[in-house]
């Protein structure tokens, strides 16, 4: 039965995907000066996994760049070289290699051959003072040349019974055992085998790289006495002859075949193994490259007592056959599962509707009787409360934590710093906070405009820093944190603040309209401006204007607020609000007219019915509207969408307070209809962009309400033509 494997080929790309960001995670926090063995291992694990997977999927240029790198890794894991800087830039350089190898199978981009032929390049260089031997085939029992000879005289050898496997899962776990050093593989059965590994590495390890193949459960593992000088020095010389005979395993495994049913295409011939075995290896029990005598003839039915001084301790778990009944239900738990996004976006479209049609029925049911009608009632209250948690938890699919972006930094915060010549030690804090996925994925952007800016505008340089007496190292703080219905995401930095007469000086070059009575907030907010840049050098980094206008713009266009705090000589924090989820917002229902808008609670401050004396005319500049002693423009929303007003009197209406970019204004409505959570409809992919509209809803009656853009309706107010006549 032949199997189509390319059906599985996304879940290689996402797993692949996720094990390279896994490694520069690794890479970035090792210590290069004591490096943990653990961390070293897990380096190390993350590389054979990729390749591993590549080699499955016949994705061979990137198992040929995973070979190089592993086996740099294992070198330097086994403590025969030492971890260098040096090494570590160039892991970093294979990862970005891999990624751009994965990328071009999965979208088709281009791959720089010349870039991964340097890489491998500079790989094997790192590795010239370590001889690059090729392993002979291991015991008469796999043809890799994968790994190299290793002298592993005085390792401990272990017996592994291996359960009912198919054969290139053997040969696959083989080859991974070899690396840790010599493997000699027995058949027991026609589909179970049993492996010698001879190596100087840990239980545990051997363990560990059984679990890629299979569980560890079925095993049995039992530790063999250590071989003597005269059998590894027979076991040296059966390899040298293998060596030289077979040519270190470079011919193809297609000419193995089974001889009288016995090898199964992994093992030599039974005959030519008894044919080139000479009296002396025989006492040896085997050369070392397979099973001694003795297990031989067991796994062949001819029962030998072994003495009991040669056995040792068996690895054994304990309650054995409990621990089988349990381990179908382990098995079949997993703390995941793949789905794909348009169904995830499908079944929040439906939970939606459902939102929609439960309001519906609410307010249909709030014209019975509740005396005759008790019982529909209190199913219509149960079936609300069962909605609006399955809502909630439907919207909680698509959240994500704040990591899968902080995780992208610090690669790039090293680089940078690198690069200025600069010291940075980067912080994180709040990484799982959760943000909808269609947020996280256009926050990137963004925040890597600020990440780069306080590295390049805000850190000091080393010899800087020390003058004012600060440590080299400047600190790079990158948080997340709930706060009601929004998420604050801050970056912050301790470097020497923003200089406020540079940037009143560069405003006014730029024809900007500034006065020295500006508040320290307003000034910084100068720096959002389309063009508007400090630097006096014009660099790759920064310095054409680029990036904070569209920073603000992004994030504005998510439902989001951008706020600055910096203090020279200490430091700026820059900090982003932005709703959790832009499918659904608490809104509250306004009337102007006939028409029923969604302002979203967020920018709402308070409401309140103003006295005559708190509203002026401004000749020729429309009304503004003092309250607690503060003068804001009033907007009448009816002429901002031009229809017709109940009240064009405010003391006869309600005006709203609201707030965004750190202004103030009063909305003049009719009336507060109430106050609701609300699906959000996308407007302009269902009919068209409207200014002063961020998109639509539908309410409990079926009508259809808009929900407001606060932002754009303030910016786009004829009041603040000139903020010059709101100077109290």
């Amino acid at each position: 039965m032949t199997i189509d494997i390319s059906q599985f080929y996304q879940v290689f790309f996402d797993e692949a995907e996720e094990l390279l960001a896994e490694m520069e995670r690794l890479l970035l926090a090792v210590n290069v000066e004591s490096p943990d063995a653990e961390d070293l291992n897990a380096i190390f694990r993350t590389a054979h996994s990729v390749k591993g997977g590549a080699s499955t999927f016949g994705v061979t240029d990137m198992t040929e760049v995973t070979h190089v790198l592993e086996t740099l890794l294992d070198r330097i894991r086994k403590g025969e070289m030492a971890l260098t800087s040096e090494h570590v830039d160039a892991f970093l350089g294979a990862k970005d290699i891999l990624k751009m190898q994965l990328d071009g199978h999965r979208l088709g981009s281009e791959v720089d051959q010349d870039a991964v032929a340097n890489v491998r390049m500079m790989l094997q260089s790192l590795a010239q003072d370590v001889p690059v031997v090729a392993l002979a085939p291991v015991a008469p029992a796999f043809t890799s040349g994968d790994t190299r000879v290793v002298d592993h005289s005085g390792g401990r050898r272990y017996r592994l019974e291996l359960p009912a496997m198919q054969h290139r899962e053997v040969q696959a776990l083989g080859d991974e055992l070899g690396l840790m050093g010599h493997v000699a593989i027995t058949p027991l059965d026609k589909d179970r085998n049993a492996m010698v590994v001879t190596t100087h590495e840990s239980l545990d390890d051997i363990v560990a790289i059984c679990s890629f193949v299979l569980n560890p459960d079925e095993m049995k593992i039992t530790e063999l006495p250590a071989l003597s000088d005269g059998q590894a020095a027979l076991e040296k010389a059966a390899r040298d002859r293998v060596e030289n005979e077979l040519g270190y395993g470079f011919f193809d495994q297609t000419d193995l075949k089974p001889a009288g049913g016995e090898g199964y295409g992994f093992f030599q011939p039974l005959d030519e193994i008894r044919a080139n075995a000479s009296a002396a290896a025989e006492d040896a029990q085997g050369y070392g490259f397979f099973q001694p005598v003795e297990q031989i003839r067991a796994a062949a039915g001819i029962v030998i007592e072994t003495p009991p001084e040669e056995e040792k301790k068996v690895v054994k778990k304990e309650e054995k056959e409990k621990e089988k009944e349990k381990a179908p239900a382990a098995g079949a738990e997993s703390s995941s599962i793949r789905v794909s996004i348009e169904k995830v976006d499908q079944l929040i479209n439906l939970v939606g509707e459902l939102v929609i049609t439960q309001a519906m029925i609410e307010q249909r049911v709030d014209t019975l009787d509740p005396m005759v009608h008790q019982r529909l009632l209190n199913s219509v209250s149960q079936l609300t409360r069962n909605t609006r948690d399955l809502q909630e938890a439907v919207m909680s699919i698509r959240m994500m934590p704040m990591d899968f972006v902080f995780s992208r930094f610090p690669r790039m915060v090293r680089d940078l710093a690198h690069k200025l010549g600069k010291k940075v030690d980067f912080i994180t804090n709040g990484a799982a906070t959760e943000l909808d996925k269609g947020l996280i994925e256009r926050i990137v952007d963004p925040l890597t405009h600020l990440v780069r800016n306080s590295i390049d505008h805000g850190i000091e340089m080393p010899e800087v820093r020390r003058a004012a007496g600060k440590s080299d190292a400047g600190r790079l703080f990158l948080s997340a944190s709930h706060q009601g219905g929004n998420i604050i995401i801050e970056v912050s930095d301790d470097g020497g603040g923003l200089n406020r007469e540079k940037i009143l000086a560069k405003a006014q070059q730029n024809g900007l309209a500034v006065s020295d009575t500006m508040s320290d907030a307003e000034v910084w907010q100068l720096i959002f401006a389309p063009g508007f840049s400090t630097a006096d050098v014009v660099t790759d980094v920064s310095g054409r204007g680029v990036g904070m206008d569209v920073v603000k713009r992004n994030i504005e266009a998510m439902g989001g607020v951008v706020d600055i705090r910096s203090a020279k000589g200490f430091g700026t924090t820059i900090s982003i609000s932005l709703p959790l989820t832009l499918a659904i917002l608490d809104g509250m229902s306004i009337r102007v007219g006939d028409e029923i808008y969604i302002l979203p609670l967020g920018f709402v401050i308070e409401s309140l019915q103003p006295v005559p004396e708190d509203v002026k005319e401004i000749s020729g500049k429309g009304r503004v509207i003092k309250v607690r002693g503060e003068y804001l423009p009033l907007v009448p929303l009816y002429q901002m969408f031009d229809i017709a007003p109940r009240f064009t009197d405010p003391c006869k209406g309600i005006v709203i307070i609201v707030e965004t970019d750190g202004r103030k204004a009063g909305l003049f409505v009719d009336d507060l209809v109430g106050q609701q959570q609300v699906v959000v409809k996308n407007l302009e992919s269902n009919y068209r962009k409207v200014a002063g509209i961020s998109g639509a809803t539908i309410l409990g009656d079926g009508g259809v309400s808009l929900i407001l853009d606060v932002a754009a309706l303030i910016r786009s107010s004829r009041q603040l033509a000139d903020e010059s006549i709101f100077s109290s």
